[in-house]
């Protein structure tokens, strides 16, 4: 499992009122109480809405992920992701410069375009900034983090 660029390996013993949970070969002794909160605490991680001047991601329970504009409800201005590595993948295939244009493939067409570029701009994992307004552009600065 990967969180937040660390490497994490999860594994929990129940023995009575104790879970045992071992993280990256440290083991934890936590309480029923404190392993229920520590679940809770990962769901929220795991589920989070992240939101950016313009747009917001949120990481779905199904593992999807979901492009919006910021303060708009409407799924006419979202694009939902199999998982945030499609979204990734979409990134990494885009020229080192590109335009609301190039973002176009399957289910993505109209202001969703723009949207994309902007969240790409925005989102920290996307080595990318804004390099014209008009018409929408962005550049890569560097390599996509893992």
């Amino acid at each position: 499992m990967v969180c937040c660029g660390a490497r994490l390996l999860l594994i929990a013993k129940f023995s009575g009122s104790t879970v045992s949970v071992t993280v990256d070969g440290t083991r934890y002794d936590l309480t029923r109480e404190e392993a229920e909160a520590l679940r809770d605490r990962l769901a929220d991680a795991l589920t989070g809405r992240y939101q950016f001047v313009h747009t917001a991601g949120t990481y779905r329970a199904d593992g999807s992920y979901e492009v919006a504009r910021r303060r708009v409800e409407s799924s006419g201005h979202a694009k939902v992701f199999d998982s945030f590595g499609a979204l990734e993948r979409l990134f990494e295939d885009l020229p080192r410069e590109f335009a609301a244009e190039d973002v176009e493939h399957a289910g993505v067409s109209g202001s969703r375009r723009h949207m994309l570029v902007h969240h790409f701009a925005e989102h920290p994992a996307f080595p990318c900034e804004l390099a014209r307004r008009q018409p929408l552009t962005a550049r890569k600065t560097g390599e996509v983090n893992p």
